[in-house]
């Protein structure tokens, strides 16, 4: 899989925030990792609702929490629904700075496309930053069935954790922020299923 190079990267964001009027404060949604691990400096944080995105399990991980042979499945925001996320907002004299770490994560591999959206807050709508899927990759995985998911999330592993630790991660997460989403929460019920059936035919003794 290519990678984006440095000043690849660079020029890409440079890009994006070329469409950005607001100098001293940047708004990011984040729906999966980032909610639990963001990466950025953030002044304040909101529950938000996105139109137009849902969030679901559609990208192909080969690096991190998978490999070629038995490659995970990430979240992406793809077309259609709503998504209940949280917002961050950075501010500062110098966003890119601020924002190039989660950019440099988020949009290294080409699975993600940046994308301005709104946000809508208790306090009210912002125009936000966020990342879907990118449709014309590679690691695009399309519209899997929830049983193919969870056969993919329940076996892989990559270099930094297991595919289930980043599912398990985020259904706790939301939980922890009051925000229920069912498909997340069923792929969590599958895969716990598929995991434990696993266990047992390892050491039936303690199934019994």
């Amino acid at each position: 899989m290519r990678l984006r190079t440095e000043e690849e990267l660079g020029a890409a964001l440079d890009e994006v925030l070329r469409e950005h009027s607001e100098r001293g404060e940047l708004w990011m949604f984040a729906y999966g990792s980032l909610m639990w691990k963001p990466e950025i400096d953030f002044a304040e944080r909101w529950i938000a609702t996105v139109r137009g995105w849902h969030r679901r399990f559609c990208l192909w991980q080969w690096r991190f929490r998978g490999t070629r042979d038995r490659p995970g499945v990430m979240l992406a925001l793809d077309r259609g629904g709503s998504c209940l996320g949280v917002v961050y907002k950075v501010i500062g004299p110098d966003l890119r700075s601020k924002i190039i770490p989660v950019w440099r994560r988020e949009m290294r591999g080409n699975g993600y496309r940046a994308r301005w959206v709104t946000a809508r807050t208790p306090g009210g709508p912002v125009r936000a930053i966020t990342f879907v899927v990118n449709r014309a990759s590679e690691r695009y995985a399309g519209r899997l069935s929830d049983q193919e998911i969870a056969v993919r999330i329940a076996s892989a592993c990559g270099h930094i954790g297991p595919s289930a630790e980043y599912l398990l991660k985020t259904v706790a997460h939301c939980e922890e922020l009051g925000i229920h989403d069912p498909h997340l929460w069923r792929m969590q019920a599958l895969v716990a299923e598929r995991l434990s059936r696993v266990a047992c035919r390892k050491l039936p003794e303690e199934c019994t």
